[in-house]
């Protein structure tokens, strides 16, 4: 059998297996009233759109979580400190999708591509114990250092900062032990809600790679860590539900349609835009941070403090 076949067959296993315990939990916690009995559990048409327009142009290669993000915050649908998980557990189902139809119809060894999909694994399980288990404050602090570390990447990739790769379809001796370290940072960042898809980019292009090897790199990194970290986010119950539903639901059609129909759209002035709304959010999330500090120091200084 071909080896992608058999990474693939892993990935649905993997991925029923999160569908599954996803469900129990969440069944479990919304019974015992950890969801609210009382709040609605399906998404509503808005929840939906987002996960349709941020998995489309995800697809094209834009990234989903700091567009997700900023409409999350504009919409005031999400807590701060449930958009991280909210954001993982949610495009699980259209990453996936994406990476059966990248790890097919592009071509890469195969074993650079498990080995920088375990890395991003690995660094995904701990980074999402971690940042599952922040408060509030420290997830905006985390939020917005990344949005702004995401511009800049974006930006850089924009004005061509960036390298534009080589011709390689391998990694081998130093540039694959650099490759696995990148990809394992970059796991556990994403867990914190920086995307991974325009850093790997980066660091594909950086180690000589051809540039179109990252997109089964990066969606396959995606497709297997996000499933390992989402179930710590479920199990400490730090997401909301209704919005990770309305992803999981408005995604898939979008990744269809963006690869098989679409498939390239002249994007520039899109990601400038992009670029634009992620540093306004992340903005606004220090702002929330410093805000809840003034508060807390507020609360603290109590009648002794007047």
């Amino acid at each position: 059998m071909n080896a992608k076949l058999i990474l693939i067959a892993a990935l649905i296993v993997i991925t029923i297996f999160y569908a599954v315990s996803w469900v129990v939990m969440a069944r479990k916690r919304h019974a015992a009233g950890t969801h609210g009995k009382n709040e609605p559990v399906m998404p509503g048409p808005l929840h939906a759109f987002i996960g349709f327009v941020t998995n489309f142009f995800d697809t094209l290669g834009i990234g989903s979580f700091a567009t997700t993000t900023a409409m999350f915050r504009a919409w005031k649908l999400v807590p701060d400190e449930q958009i991280p998980g909210t954001l993982n557990v949610g495009h699980v189902l259209p990453t996936v999708i994406q990476a059966i139809i990248y790890t097919q119809i592009v071509e890469v060894e195969f074993k650079t591509l498990a080995l920088m999909i375990a890395a991003a694994c690995a660094g995904a399980w701990l980074g999402a114990g971690l940042v599952a288990g922040l408060p509030r404050r420290g997830v905006q602090i985390g939020m917005g250092t990344a949005l702004f570390g995401a511009a800049t990447i974006m930006l850089l990739q924009l004005v061509g900062a960036v390298p534009g790769g080589g011709t390689a379809l391998a990694l081998d001796g130093a540039k694959l032990a650099i490759g696995l370290g990148g990809n394992f940072v970059l796991g556990a960042l994403m867990t914190l809600g920086i995307g991974l898809y325009a850093p790997c980019m980066i660091l594909i292009a950086m180690l000589g790679m051809n540039p179109t090897a990252a997109f089964p790199i990066m969606m396959g990194s995606c497709a297997f860590l996000m499933p390992v970290g989402s179930l710590q986010f479920v199990r400490k119950n730090a997401y909301n539900l209704r919005a990770a539903i309305g992803l999981t639901v408005g995604g898939p059609l979008a990744v269809l349609i963006a690869a098989f129909i679409v498939e390239s759209l002249p994007l520039f002035y899109v990601r400038w835009l992009v670029v634009v709304v992620v540093i306004y959010t992340g903005s606004m999330m220090l702002r929330a941070a410093s805000s809840e500090r003034k508060a807390a120091l507020a609360r603290a200084a109590g009648p002794s403090g007047r």
